[in-house]
Parts: C-alpha cells; sequence; structure tokens
C-alpha cells in the first residue's frame, strides 16, 4: 500500500502571493546621470568602430564610397531592411504545421475514487474504487496543421516578402539623397580649403589699413569725413570676410558629418583639376519614362499596391470553414491504463460564421485598402513627372548661373591682377587693392557655391530619375570596391570641358 500524501496548500498559496507582490512593487527607474555618462564612450566608440582611416586627401569618389558604407542613417536603413527579412523568415514558419510537446505531473492527497448508484433504486450498487495513481506522469507529442491557418500565413507571408522589397527602395532612396547632400558638401568643402588660405592674410591687411587710418585720424594727417568714410569701407570688408570666414569653417564638418567622421577630426580634401561639367544619363525626352520606372517611391508604391491586393485575398480566406488535423503520440505512468502509451489522429472542421455574417465588412475593408495603395500610386506619378520638370529647370539654370560665377571670376581675377600692379603707396591705393583682393576672393566663393549648387541640382536630378550611384552588382563591399565602383559609375556621368566646348 502506497504511503499516504498529505497536500499542503498554505506554502503555494504563499509562494503565490509574493509573486504578485513582487510583480506590483515594480516601479520606473529612470536612468541615472552616471549611468548616461557611463554610457557615452560606449556609444561614441561604436559610432565610429570598425572604420578605414583616412590615409590621404579625400576624393569626391571617396566621400561617397565612405557615406555608403559607414553613414549611420544608411545604416539603419540596413539594419531595417535585415529586420524585415528575418520577419519574413518567422512568416515562413508559419506555413509549416504546429508541433507541440507537453509534459505534465499531476498529484492529489486522497485516491481519486467513485461509486455507482442504482438509476431505478438510488441505492448504491458498486463498493467505491479507483482506477487512477495519485502521483503520476503525462507527455505527448502533437503535430497539428489548420488548412485555414495555413492559406491565411500564405498570403501574410507573400506581403512580408512585398515588405521586404519596400525596406530595400527605401534604402535606394536614403542613398539617393545622401549622394546628393554629398556633392554639394563635397564641393563647398573644396572651396573652403582654397580659400581658407586666403582669407587670414587679407583679414589681417584690412586691421592694418584700418590701424593706419585710425592713426590719421588721431594725428589729423586727414579730413575727417574722407577718414571716417575710408575706415567705415575697411570695416564693410572686414565684416564681409569675417562672414566668409564663419561660413567656410563650417563646410568641412557638414561633409565628415555625411561620411561619419568623428567631429573635429582633420582631414584633407583632393584639389580638382578643374570643374567638369556633369551630363545627365538620358535624354530630356526620356526623363519622364525613366523617372516612373526607376523612382524608389513608385517601385515602393507597386508593392504597397501588391499588398492591398493580397489583402483581399487573406479576407476572403478567413470566410473558409477550417480544416484541423491532428496527429499525436501519448504517454501516461498510470499504472492502472492497460495502454500507457498510444497514438491518435484526429480531423476536426471549423466554421466562424460571425466572419461570413461580417464578410461584406471584412471585403469592404480589404478593397478600401487596396483602392487607397492604387490612388497614392497614381498621385505618386503625377508627383513624380512635375518632380522631373522642376529640377530639370532648375539644373539648366544652376548650370548658367555657374557659367556665368566663372566668368565674373576670370574678370575678378584679372582686375585684381591690374590693381595690384597699378597700386599706389598712399593709403587711397590700400583701400583699392583690399576692395579688389575681397571682391576677386567673394567672387572665387561664388564660383564655388554657385558649383556646389550646379552639383545640388544635378544629384537631385539623378535622385528625381532613380539613377543608382552603384552599379546593380558590386564584387564586395569593401571600401576600395564601392570607391571603385562609384567613380566607374561617376565616369559615364561626367563629360569633360574640353568635350562640352567641342560641342
Amino acid at each position: 500500500m502506497k504511503p499516504s500524501y498529505h497536500f499542503r496548500p498554505r506554502p503555494l498559496a504563499a509562494l503565490i502571493a509574493s509573486t504578485l507582490l513582487a510583480g506590483c512593487a515594480i516601479q520606473p527607474t529612470p536612468i541615472t546621470q552616471d549611468e548616461r555618462q557611463a554610457g557615452i564612450a560606449q556609444q561614441r566608440a561604436a559610432m565610429f568602430a570598425d572604420q578605414e582611416a583616412l590615409t590621404g586627401p579625400v576624393t569626391l569618389d571617396e566621400a561617397m564610397a565612405r557615406a555608403v558604407k559607414y553613414n549611420l542613417d544608411h545604416r539603419l536603413k540596413l539594419m531595417e531592411e535585415a529586420l524585415s527579412q528575418r520577419q519574413l523568415d518567422l512568416a515562413r514558419f508559419d506555413l509549416l504545421p504546429r508541433l507541440t510537446a507537453e509534459a505534465g505531473y499531476f498529484s492529489r492527497n486522497n485516491e481519486l475514487a467513485s461509486s455507482s448508484k442504482d438509476y431505478v433504486t438510488g441505492e448504491q450498487s458498486l463498493v467505491p474504487s479507483t482506477s487512477s495513481d495519485r502521483e503520476h506522469y503525462t507527455g505527448d507529442l502533437t503535430m497539428s496543421w489548420n488548412v485555414l491557418d495555413f492559406g491565411v500565413s500564405y498570403y501574410t507571408a507573400q506581403q512580408q516578402s512585398d515588405r521586404v522589397l519596400v525596406m530595400r527602395e527605401r534604402r535606394r532612396k536614403v542613398v539617393h539623397l545622401m549622394m546628393q547632400q554629398v556633392r554639394q558638401a563635397y564641393w563647398q568643402a573644396v572651396g573652403a580649403q582654397q580659400l581658407e588660405t586666403k582669407v587670414e592674410p587679407l583679414l589681417a591687411l584690412t586691421r592694418s589699413a584700418l590701424a593706419d587710418s585710425r592713426k590719421i585720424e588721431k594725428e589729423k594727417l586727414q579730413g575727417p569725413l574722407d577718414t571716417l568714410n575710408y575706415q567705415r569701407q575697411l570695416l564693410d570688408i572686414l565684416r564681409q570676410l569675417e562672414s566668409v570666414r564663419d561660413e567656410l569653417a563650417q563646410a568641412k564638418p557638414r561633409l565628415a558629418s555625411i561620411m561619419n567622421i568623428p567631429p573635429g577630426e582633420q582631414y584633407a580634401l583632393a584639389l580638382p583639376s578643374g570643374f567638369s561639367s556633369p551630363k545627365l544619363p538620358v535624354s530630356a525626352e526620356a526623363m519622364e519614362e525613366t523617372a516612373l520606372i526607376n523612382r524608389p517611391e513608385l517601385v515602393e508604391a507597386g508593392y504597397n499596391e501588391r499588398i492591398g491586393l493580397l489583402e483581399t485575398k487573406k479576407a476572403l480566406a478567413k470566410v473558409l470553414p477550417g480544416v484541423n488535423i491532428e496527429l499525436g503520440a501519448n504517454y501516461d505512468s498510470d499504472s492502472y491504463l492497460v495502454n500507457s502509451s498510444w497514438r491518435d489522429l484526429g480531423l476536426r472542421v471549423s466554421w466562424n460564421l460571425m466572419n461570413l455574417l461580417n464578410y461584406q465588412n471584412i471585403r469592404g475593408a480589404a478593397q478600401a485598402q487596396y483602392d487607397v495603395a492604387r490612388q497614392q500610386r497614381l498621385a505618386l506619378n503625377m508627383a513624380v513627372l512635375t518632380q522631373v520638370h522642376v529640377a530639370y529647370r532648375e539644373y539648366i539654370g544652376r548650370k548658367r548661373q555657374f557659367e556665368l560665377s566663372d566668368e565674373m571670376n576670370e574678370v575678378d581675377q584679372r582686375i585684381l591682377t591690374h590693381t595690384k600692379n597699378a597700386a599706389k603707396a598712399d593709403a587711397q591705393g590700400k583701400l583699392v587693392e583690399i576692395r579688389a583682393q575681397a571682391s576677386a576672393m567673394m567672387s572665387e566663393l561664388r564660383l564655388y557655391q554657385s558649383y556646389g549648387a550646379l552639383q545640388n541640382s544635378y544629384g537631385q536630378m539623378l535622385a528625381t530619375l532613380g539613377v543608382d550611384p552603384l552599379p546593380d552588382t558590386v564584387k564586395s563591399h569593401d571600401l576600395a570596391t564601392l570607391r571603385t565602383a562609384i567613380a566607374e559609375r561617376e565616369q559615364l556621368l561626367v563629360e569633360p570641358p574640353a568635350a562640352e566646348a567641342k560641342q
């Protein structure tokens, strides 16, 4: 005979009560100032980890390659695309049958005994008896497959596969915008590097002339009105030069941010031999068709429309009856059982009639989502066509402005040469020379700014057309390979000045 087993509910109740109290005791815990301070160094190291160091002057191709490989916004889009791919892998597993393993332990403090009574007389007909052990173990392995869930999961997996492609197009859009920013920031930084050696000497010359004028005013060697007008002109030149210096100081940090170079790190830019004239990859007549085919937003809209169509099919699948097939292997350690292990097979049909009654609403909501996706695509088509024409007009206008800035810079440089040759030793002659130098420097600055604006409008044109800065396939994603691929791509999109002159 088995020993008596006494079930004690008090320890179990105490355990449950303590668990509930512990759960209720949880309160919001803010991050402390020391914890935030301790995490700064780690976060900063993670921002610039695994990056190749700069080994020489940065070219435009390398700036673009570094932006593609190291820019944090682009890395985020890559991670979002990888996350979407992982979610697709999970959605594929939902297509498989469910395999469930269970194990259990049962115990009671007395025998599970029962008796019977006569239905007619109401008297006990059998003595109390038991057919179950006080303690026994169970285990089963069950495979179930629901046909309705399979259909819904199939359409869900197809939708998730389209969402992976949607994330890919969003990453393409980020790359297009990033390349546009690199073009403008690079040429502004080149202009800053070229002019930073000219600003300081000119500032020193202007301050020296201003000091001489104030000395002349103090000694009353010249009329006060002439002296003050002279000082005012020098101060106006000084104000412009200070503004230019501040503007130049911001150019390199902007480019460094796009390339994910640590702020404050000194680097040099490769000086170009000249201003190459960019050329559009397609003719003006083919721009609309090219943009409608390649724009990431339109490709994404096509995938969203397909996702909406699959949603209508899911709505239809949800109202169909479900067939559930189960196959299991079971075990029970109860000694009273004749067969302690067995296998079973089951087939069950279920139908949610409420979904059937609500089919029109379910179908209508799915159809409305599909119609919205279609309308969004049509609206995007119109927006893209407008952007193509606006971007093309801006590109043509920027090109003309750059050509005028180039001519004005050439004239100002020639004026500066003649002014230096004809300058006199008196104060008025020094003012003319300073003014000519400032005018020539401002003209050169406007030239770089105009070319940067031209490159920005050219990048906007490429982004509007959906032209990728990289080929469809790249051998690897190391910095050298990316730089070479971008250089080869750029070579096809740049027209040398000599070739343009012949045309």
